[in-house]
């Protein structure tokens, strides 16, 4: 089955909130006020997916003109910079119950192809070592260890760069 793909709204804020804490261990996990920062701030690059008429993941991410992402821009949606050239993933989640079935991918796929539309010279986040591999499969590069202690964490930068709009 193929989830629905759709923009976040306030409504979605409780379910958000529910699947960060199921994929994320507390030091990591976006709070509930940040979710309601980056829904007011950025619902143009923050996805949700649908399956059975229940929130099972999403994808979300202001955008910026650096290529790296500084710890505050978790903890600071107002960073947001609507016409910058690089959109950041600030989280890619699907609860457990509903991986290995290509929501995260489809996810994925989603915000790179509205970053594309938009122009962007590319995607950014950051992710921990066992991740660097799925990452590289989007087209990712893996730029190194990030400057990043979130959450206390080993995190590495990877970037997207799109050689042409299409």
């Amino acid at each position: 089955m193929t989830p629905k793909i759709r923009n976040v709204t306030i409504e979605d804020l409780k379910a958000v909130t529910a699947v960060e804490a199921s994929c994320f261990p507390a030091a990591e996990a976006a709070t509930r006020s940040a979710f309601a920062q980056r829904i007011k701030v950025f619902p143009e690059s923050f996805f949700i997916a649908e399956m059975d008429d229940k929130i099972v993941g999403f994808i979300n991410g202001g955008v910026i003109n650096e290529t790296t992402i500084g710890d505050e821009l978790f903890q600071d949606a107002d960073r947001h910079v609507p016409d910058g050239a690089y959109q950041t993933v600030f989280g890619l989640d699907v609860i457990p119950g509903y991986r290995n079935q290509g929501i995260a991918a489809r996810l994925m796929e989603h915000l790179i192809a509205v970053s594309r539309s938009a122009s962007r010279k590319g995607v950014i986040l950051t992710c921990k070592a066992s991740l660097i591999d799925y990452y590289q499969k989007f087209g990712f590069e893996n730029s190194g260890e990030s400057q990043s202690v979130h959450g206390g964490s080993k995190w590495y930068d990877m970037i997207l760069r799109f050689d042409s709009p299409q």
